[in-house]
């Protein structure tokens, strides 16, 4: 049986959070998700840093999770992007449901 997954990026900006989730929810390899603002501290080249992003967070399965990552990492602004995921331990069963619909291969299409 396939596990429910959050999937998680983040990008520059809004319109690029937002093309990037609607296009992995029309090729059916996230059920739906959002893009929401946030504030960062990092470390980058050994530097302590702060920053503006936008998280995009995606509902998903562990079976689409192979080709939504190859989706986001080929449709990414950003050249080495963070995308991770986590297990939904649990979840009422029509939320369950509806992401195991929503995101079965279309068909008609290769992915």
């Amino acid at each position: 049986m396939t596990q429910p997954l959050l999937v998680f990026t983040a990008v520059p900006d809004r319109d690029a959070g937002m093309e990037l989730l609607k296009s992995a929810v029309a090729h059916r390899l996230a059920a739906g998700g959002q893009v929401v603002h946030a504030g960062n501290v990092f470390w980058h080249l050994g530097e302590l840093g702060t920053g503006e992003e936008w998280q995009v967070s995606l509902r998903s399965t562990s079976d689409r999770y192979p080709d939504l990552e190859a989706h986001l990492l080929a449709h990414h602004p950003w050249q080495n992007p963070e995308v991770m995921w986590v297990p939904i331990g649990g979840g009422s069963s029509g939320f369950l449901d509806w992401l195991t619909r929503e995101t079965r291969p279309d068909p008609g299409t290769s992915s």
